[in-house]
């Protein structure tokens, strides 16, 4: 028997009703009012009828990002989204700690997301680790920390596939 197409998918996804979804961002320096990515993604993701079930803000130590993570999970999130410390840069151990924790690694996504962000900073793109897979049956995306990457990531990858991806997680 064929597998259903990836429109099929989408609409069975679409039937299912809001996802919840949970930020984090990962800054030295960013505070909830100065924090340009949450100020973006929140109300894209209202707009869409889904829902913003967790938010943080965190500096790039590991156990900070472990223990949000965590607590993500627990707030019921169908996805997260990390957004910092996903350079090369001895102080950035995003990547590092999610890639541990990661179950099903979603190499498509950093592989799309530098592919796209060639088009926007050249030969720089190859710096980011950014990322996404599959922990305890959630999404777990992580991003780089400029609002241009941010944004990037969110209209070309995760938007368009939003629903879909919760329900590939929760099926």
């Amino acid at each position: 028997m064929p597998s259903e197409s990836t429109e099929q998918h989408k609409a069975i996804a679409h039937s299912k009703g809001p996802v919840s979804v949970a930020i984090v961002t990962v800054s030295d320096t960013r505070t909830p009012e100065t924090d340009t990515n949450y100020h973006y993604l929140e109300p894209e993701i209202t707009g869409m009828g889904h829902k913003v079930v967790g938010y943080r803000i965190i500096q790039d130590e590991p156990l900070q990002v472990a223990e949000a993570l965590e607590e993500m999970v627990r707030s019921g999130a169908q996805i997260i989204l990390f957004n910092g410390g996903t350079g090369i840069a001895p102080r950035d151990t995003t990547y590092d700690v999610l890639v541990r924790k990661i179950e099903k690694p979603m190499p498509g996504f950093g592989e799309l997301f530098r592919m796209l962000s060639y088009a926007e900073v050249g030969a720089a793109a190859m710096l980011s680790r950014a990322t996404a897979g599959v922990y305890h049956r959630r999404v777990v995306i992580s991003t780089p920390g400029s609002p241009n990457a941010v944004q990037v990531a969110w209209t070309k990858l995760i938007k368009p596939e939003l629903e879909h991806l919760a329900w590939e997680v929760a099926r």
